[in-house]
């Protein structure tokens, strides 16, 4: 079972009322997570950029871009976030994003897409490790670092329910206020977004010795190096973190095509992907549930989630939904208590660094994902496809229900 972290007197951390500046903290990071996702763009982008001419292979082409520069990216904005702000990686991850949607919509071509792809990539880029490595150092200066999951779920499910509304609310707001209704939101959102960021709390403790220097990028780029090298439990959490992480996150993006082949309407499909979603949503929601389960019970849990992706992957009907939103519903709460456990193990100064390490191989990993789904299509139903990515989830599950708690000098 994930234990609470000590608070800086060394007694338990308290599980009562929450202090008031953790619950402003909460507030903001809530607002953050709705704003950065509020973007009516989401479902729009890809239809405006064929609409200005860009062929099929053109508009993929964009997506490599967007995906090998937040691959590139990643890690040294974690390490930037540790050597300078975290708080100003967050201010300025949805600035970058505003600026890339306002280059679209004033030059619209392929030249200042894929520069608005770069932009986004590197927002995007700035906020991942610095918001997990912020948010958790304020609740454990404040004695409240038991409640991390708690809040990072409940963001989770904040983001995903501002990108629900964003895609129901882009054609309503087409239609009544054209592209540049949709631009504007999109835009607004991020600005919003970077003004929630710059009041969220940064407090950190950079006591020296005395004459040391201020550690500079590759002394803080080697810190997080070496925690990683020097600790068993930050490496096992981090290979688990990007196993559950990367496999249902690279599955996600064939769910339309898993619900085509069940043989519905293409105006169903839709509807049997949301299914996924509420169960993904649910997830983040029970994350306080999830972090009361004993290593074998989650152990338990994923495995048995594994076998209702399978079952429901297989089935081929439009009911076997049910089944993928419930492991769905699982592997979130895996994730975000992957990153719970992840974010406990880590005791050195270069928190976003570690972080950023792992979203890296996530990533990769992902890429493989990707990979295996391409070479095993043309052989296999997708049905079936999703049944044998479901495999892997067996061994995170073995890996689960044998993990101990780390000792304290491990």
């Amino acid at each position: 079972m994930l234990t609470a972290s000590p608070c800086p007197s060394g007694r338990p951390v308290s599980s009562g009322s929450p202090d008031p500046r953790v619950r402003a903290l909460a507030r903001r990071l809530y607002a953050y997570a709705g704003l950065e996702d509020f973007v009516l763009l989401y479902p729009l982008y890809a239809l405006l950029f064929a609409e200005n001419g860009l062929t099929t292979a053109e508009i993929s082409s964009l997506f490599a871009v967007w995906c090998v520069v937040g691959l590139l990216v990643e890690v040294p904005s974690g390490v930037w976030a540790d050597a300078v702000s975290r708080r100003a990686m967050m201010v300025a991850g949805p600035l970058l994003s505003a600026a890339g949607f306002a280059l679209w919509a004033v030059t619209p071509s392929y030249a200042a897409y894929a520069a608005g792809f770069t932009l986004w990539a590197v927002g995007g880029s700035l906020r991942s490790g610095s918001m997990e490595a912020l948010v958790h150092d304020e609740l454990e200066r404040l004695g409240a670092a038991d409640r991390y999951g708690r809040l990072m779920g409940r963001a989770a499910a904040v983001s995903m329910a501002a990108a629900a509304t964003a895609t129901a609310a882009a054609a309503p707001a087409l239609v009544v206020g054209g592209h540049a209704l949709v631009w504007g939101v999109s835009i607004a959102a991020c600005v919003l977004c970077a003004a929630v960021g710059a009041t969220l709390p940064e407090h950190r403790d950079r006591t020296r010795p005395e004459g040391a220097e201020e550690p500079g990028y590759l002394a803080t780029l080697r810190a997080g190096l070496s925690e990683v090298r020097g600790s068993r439990p930050v490496r096992h959490a981090m290979l688990l973190a990007v196993v559950i992480t990367s496999l249902w996150g690279a599955l996600d993006e064939y769910l339309p095509l898993l619900a085509a082949s069940t043989g519905v309407a293409t105006e169903t499909v839709p509807l049997l992907v949301l299914v996924a979603w509420v169960g993904v949503t649910l997830g983040s929601l029970l994350v306080t549930a999830g972090e009361r389960l004993s290593p074998r019970a989650l152990g338990t849990l994923v495995a048995a989630a594994a076998c209702a992706l399978a079952a429901g992957a297989l089935s081929g009907r439009p009911s076997g939904f049910v089944l993928v939103g419930a492991a769905f519903l699982v592997f979130q709460l895996a994730d975000v208590l992957a990153d719970v456990r992840l974010q406990a193990a880590i005791t050195g100064p270069s928190r976003a660094t570690v972080t950023s390490l792992t979203g890296l191989g996530t990533s990769l990993a992902s890429l493989a994902a990707y990979g295996a789904y391409a070479a095993l299509s043309p052989r296999a139903s997708h049905g079936v496809v999703f049944a044998l990515l479901a495999v892997p989830y067996l061994v995170v599950a073995v890996a689960l229900g044998r993990r101990r708690p780390a000792r304290p000098d491990s």
